[in-house]
């Protein structure tokens, strides 16, 4: 991954766009997507889908330490595959769909999936954030998910290289870089919120992900 490149385009490019995934109840796959899976991926594919909705469904109005827990694992049992070997793209950001249904993804994919199924459960979108960083240790880019439980609190950081969620402060193999959402895009600040850039920002790769998360939940796709 390309940091310096990353970064460009999401400070120059289209306005980012917000789902209205707000309840668990709009989350359910429809059997005819649920057929589209199978048709594309195969009979596995679809179950483990079911189970992601089937998940959500279970955790609708539960404590939101367990929430954060079982969406973590449930994605982080995920395979790690570079989007070149995955999708035949340099860059590419898949559904959460897309990204169960296929078997695996990229450090984005995890942190998208993740994102948006705690949109669905309700998280409002000012208490997460999708955070670029470099880990250190392997000395590359990389995409965790933060949760805020209050505007200026240290956030909790879910990850797929450690998987257990710890506070950012924690994470001192972590370097944020910048993060952003449906509403905005920030610059970075060390455990903190950090600086917002501007409302909104300019990526076609979100774009382009919540154009077909909306083909894909209005079964259109």
């Amino acid at each position: 991954m390309n940091l310096k490149r990353r970064c460009y385009a999401l400070v120059t490019g289209a306005i980012f766009l917000s789902i209205g995934w707000h309840s668990a109840a709009d989350t359910i796959v429809s059997k005819n997507t649920l057929k589209k899976v199978q048709k594309i991926y195969g009979t596995q594919a679809s179950e483990d889908v079911t189970k992601w909705n089937d998940l959500l469904l279970e955790l609708e109005g539960q404590d939101i330490q367990e929430q954060l827990s079982q969406v973590n694992n449930f994605f982080n049992r995920q395979k790690f595959v570079d989007d070149i070997d995955h999708w035949n793209k340099e860059d590419y950001w898949a559904t959460p769909i897309e990204f169960i249904a296929s078997g695996g993804g990229d450090c984005e994919d995890f942190s998208i999936a993740k994102y948006f199924s705690m949109r669905a459960l309700g998280v409002p979108a000012n208490k997460l954030r999708l955070m670029y960083v470099k880990a250190l240790e392997y000395n590359m880019a990389h995409m965790v998910l933060a949760y805020y439980d209050k505007p200026n609190a240290i956030p909790l950081v879910l990850d797929n290289l450690n998987k257990n969620i710890l506070p950012a402060s924690k994470r001192g193999d972590l370097q944020p870089v910048y993060s952003f959402n449906g509403e905005g895009l920030w610059a970075a600040k060390e455990q903190g919120r950090g600086k917002q850039l501007q409302n909104g920002g300019n990526n076609s790769l979100w774009k382009d992900l919540t154009s077909r998360m909306n083909l894909e939940k209005n079964n259109e796709g």
